[in-house]
């Protein structure tokens, strides 16, 4: 997306690895053994229920079954299922004459007897097989992690070391510009793992659901009432996918207005790249605005481009602050010119953090925005996910927010009425307990604690964009190009040197190839941006030295981080600077302190064209099936 942005696809941006991570977990605690043993016992329960309702009389539909149960009842599926919420057990009303039954590995036996008693009848017994296809042919998981960790000491030990690995906000600050990774304090995080929390099914009765949607009503109240909207959907699991729900409204409202051929979405060169893919996923056409030698949008090229498109223009979407992080002026009459050309504004909330309590949204124009909970209000993103993108939008575009087949409406655009709710409780903890002051306190002190760090290390590294009175918004991007042309010295080396220091990297070549972006946040003490700012101001002293000849420009601390452990233990040591330069360039005082990275520098280009797979080939699974 940012790459090929003109060819983009997917819009993805915020992924589910976490989840997928925790999956693998599963499967490492359990083993293929395991996961198997789950597996026969959910299945001979299920087995075992649909012999008992045979030998009752009541038909079972499907000759082949996993884990569910279909019962054909005749007009008795809603007091059956009735009858087993009494008993705190749910079923599915399929329609008036049809149950469906599922099992886990949470299912009891005597979960099994009261459910086959609704129907008047008992378990049968242990039932052959009923699943379609034939058994597996061949071993799975074989890999030695799977067979190594069934002991909690074994697996508390592997995770700690899978930590050890990790560059995390329990070490340090995480700079990454555009990325918001700020403090996911614990007081927010605990209600997640509480049971009424974590348990409750997405497709639950609206009954058993009561406090979640009491939740999501505040959060929706006060997501509106920070943004200046008269509504919010919380559905959306990305701003990605938050981006393609507010497109698709504008289109929707355009549609209803007998407008549907307006299909041009301007978007400036400086988007985020999840725009224009989101804009392609919703069947718009591109048209990108240029934006000025200063960073900021090219008015003049914006009202030719409005102009020329006026009759087929159905948005324009942009970001504010700009992606160059600086609050660009004239946001307010840019909104105005769109909407006197028929257009909608999609305000793209990927900076929001640099807003909140000190301007809206929709006062300044917008029609539509989305808001990153996985960023500014708090919920973690690391390991790719869950992330959360809800939509602010103003009144007429309400009727086609995004809606669920469960709550009598259409058009959805994630699996789940509510998206990824399980984890709404850590931004309404957030947004509770900071409050309206607090929040803009929050913001305020991310500004401040960006433009102290552009301060610091503005003689060193030049400010590329810049607003009135020299200041930027939440984050800077600093141009580092000035070490290549000096020393040599690439944004590439410079990222991986800060590892040494104990920090990762901020983001890099975005917007702009060879700069840096850094976002500090709220959350970091004056001491930990102090320790940033000494990496980076230390960092061009070394270049110094390379420029000077003091070090080889193929074999310094530069070119050749990050050091590992290995590394600098090795007997022989080939290079014109020391151990200590190497790996403690920054004399730390607490030497046990030190992070040591797990592997030393590799080929990122070589790596991005040719990649290996470590699964199985196809064949395998093809023998595996037959």
């Amino acid at each position: 997306q940012h790459i090929r942005r003109d060819k983009a696809t997917s819009n993805i941006c915020t992924a589910q690895a976490l989840l997928a991570n925790m999956a693998t977990a599963y499967a490492i605690w359990h083993g293929p053994a395991g996961l198997q043993a789950i597996a026969e016992r959910v299945h001979t329960l299920a087995n075992r229920l649909a012999a008992g309702l045979k030998t009752a009389g009541v038909a079972v539909l499907g000759a082949h079954r996993f884990d569910t149960v279909t019962a054909e009842v005749k007009g008795k599926a809603a007091a059956i299922a009735a009858a087993a919420e009494k008993t705190g057990r749910l079923l599915r009303v399929i329609d008036a004459d049809h149950v469906g039954i599922a099992f886990d590995e949470t299912s009891t036996e005597a979960d099994l007897e009261a459910i086959a008693a609704l129907f008047g009848a008992k378990p049968g017994t242990v039932a052959a097989g009923s699943m379609p296809g034939k058994r597996r042919g061949k071993e799975f998981l074989t890999q030695p992690v799977f067979h190594e960790n069934h002991s909690e000491t074994e697996i508390m030990r592997f995770l700690r070391r899978l930590a050890d690995k990790d560059l995390a906000l329990d070490r340090a600050m995480i700079p990454l510009g555009s990325c918001t990774m700020k403090l996911n304090a614990a007081a927010e995080m605990m209600p997640v793992s509480w049971v009424n929390v974590a348990n409750l099914h997405p497709f639950a009765p609206a009954s058993h659901s009561a406090g979640y949607r009491a939740m999501v009503g505040d959060l929706e109240a006060w997501l509106s009432e920070i943004t200046g909207f008269d509504a919010v959907s919380l559905q959306p699991n990305a701003g990605s996918q938050g981006e393609y729900a507010g497109l698709l409204a504008i289109r929707a409202y355009h549609r209803a207005r007998g407008e549907g051929h307006r299909t041009v979405c301007l978007i400036p060169s400086s988007a985020h790249g999840t725009n224009p893919a989101s804009a392609a996923m919703a069947g718009l056409s591109v048209v990108v605005v240029r934006c000025a030698e200063d960073g900021s949008i090219d008015m003049d090229d914006m009202r030719a481009k409005a102009n020329e498109h006026s009759k087929n223009l159905a948005a324009l979407m942009f970001t504010y602050p700009s992606t160059h992080g600086v609050y660009e002026e004239g946001a307010r009459h840019l909104c105005a010119l769109i909407h006197e050309h028929g257009g909608q504004v999609y305000f793209d909330g990927a900076n929001l953090n640099a807003l909140v309590g000190l301007a809206r949204p929709g006062d300044i124009g917008a029609d539509v925005c989305h808001m990153n909970l996985h960023k500014t209000f708090c919920i973690p993103h690391g390991g790719g996910g869950p992330g959360v993108g809800p939509i602010g939008v103003r009144a007429h575009l309400k009727p086609y927010l995004p809606g669920h087949v469960t709550e009598g409406s259409a058009h959805a655009v994630a699996a789940a009425p509510f998206g990824s709710a399980s984890i709404l409780p850590i931004t309404w903890m957030y947004i509770r307990m900071m409050g309206g002051s607090g929040l803009k306190q929050a913001t305020e002190t991310a500004i401040v604690s960006a433009n102290y760090v552009a301060t610091r290390l503005a003689p060193h590294f030049p400010l590329l964009y810049k607003g009135r009175s020299d200041r930027i918004a939440h984050e800077c991007i600093l141009d580092t190009r000035v070490l290549k042309e000096s020393a040599g010295i690439s944004v590439d080396d410079i990222a991986k040197r800060l590892i040494d220091y104990g920090f990762h990297a901020p983001t890099m070549s975005f917007p702009v190839a060879g700069t840096l972006m850094v976002e500090p946040t709220e959350s970091e003490p004056k001491r930990e941006l102090d320790r940033f700012c000494e990496a980076m101001i230390a960092i061009a002293g070394e270049a110094a030295k390379v420029a000077k000849g003091e070090w080889p420009l193929d074999d310094n601390p530069l070119v050749n981080a990050p050091h590992t452990a290995a590394e600098a233990l090795a007997g022989a040591w080939p290079h014109p600077y020391s151990r200590m330069e190497a790996a403690y360039p920054a004399a730390d005082v607490d030497l046990a302190a030190k992070y040591w990275p797990p592997v030393s520098r590799i080929d990122n280009v070589a790596g991005d064209r040719n990649l290996v797979c470590s699964c199985p080939p196809l064949s395998e699974y093809l023998g595996a099936a037959e």
